[in-house]
């Protein structure tokens, strides 16, 4: 038996998913455990779920994603952390580069986007907000990583013939400001730092985000 007195999980049971007892949902504690419930009760402080049986999280990728994002506008930034959890991201890196417009970010908010979005994706795990950063905090973070891509316009685009990701574990993505990367910045290139294209078109900085994550994982 599972008792929960989370004010958000039980509105979420009652008002939006309308959910009764003997519904059956997923429970996951955010480490790739899910425990497959049905629902016992729904009380206006509690909810209390029968389990059923308890299963590990299988859909989670073998290659860690890190999104280092250059803070946009609110909403635009809030869909890249959306759609960034759908499509598998670990860590979510919010930067402050040269040509960034944008500053500051609301945390409260976008911890609320990754929940929801990794509930509605069938997350194993919750990813991680880190706090937004200058830019050459991103890139001692950055040094961890096993491999960095900075994705930019006029590069050549990434190809599997010059960069075998599956040689690598965890993976970084770059993605600068509406202005893009300074050049300054891009000087950064090195065994762990790659600068690549995407498209030939301009992209705007949540497209390319977003189309980012979704070709490195078609490569792997």
């Amino acid at each position: 038996m599972i008792r929960s007195s989370d004010e958000d999980l039980i509105n979420q049971l009652k008002n939006v998913l309308r959910l009764k007892n003997g519904d059956e949902i997923i429970l996951c504690d955010g480490k790739l455990n899910e425990a497959f419930c049905a629902i016992e009760s729904i009380g206006r402080n509690e909810a209390v779920f029968k389990v059923i049986k308890i299963e590990q999280n299988k859909k989670e990728f073998s290659k860690d994603f890190i999104l280092y994002c250059s803070v946009l506008k609110r909403e635009n930034f809030e869909f890249v952390i959306q759609k960034a959890v759908e499509l598998g991201v670990k860590e979510i890196v919010p930067i402050i580069a040269k040509r960034t417009v944008k500053l500051g970010l609301r945390e409260d908010r976008a911890q609320k986007i990754i929940k929801e979005a990794a509930e509605q994706s069938g997350r194993g795990i919750l990813p991680v907000l880190s706090q937004e950063m200058p830019f050459k905090d991103a890139i001692s973070k950055a040094e961890a990583n096993d491999l960095n891509l900075f994705f930019e316009l006029d590069k050549k685009s990434l190809s599997r013939s010059e960069i075998d990701l599956s040689k690598y574990k965890k993976i970084g993505l770059f993605i600068g400001p509406e202005g893009g990367w300074s050049e300054e910045e891009l000087m950064v290139e090195s065994s762990k730092f790659k600068a690549v294209g995407l498209s030939p078109f301009t992209l705007r900085a949540e497209t390319a985000a977003i189309a980012a994550l979704a070709v490195i994982q078609q490569f792997l």
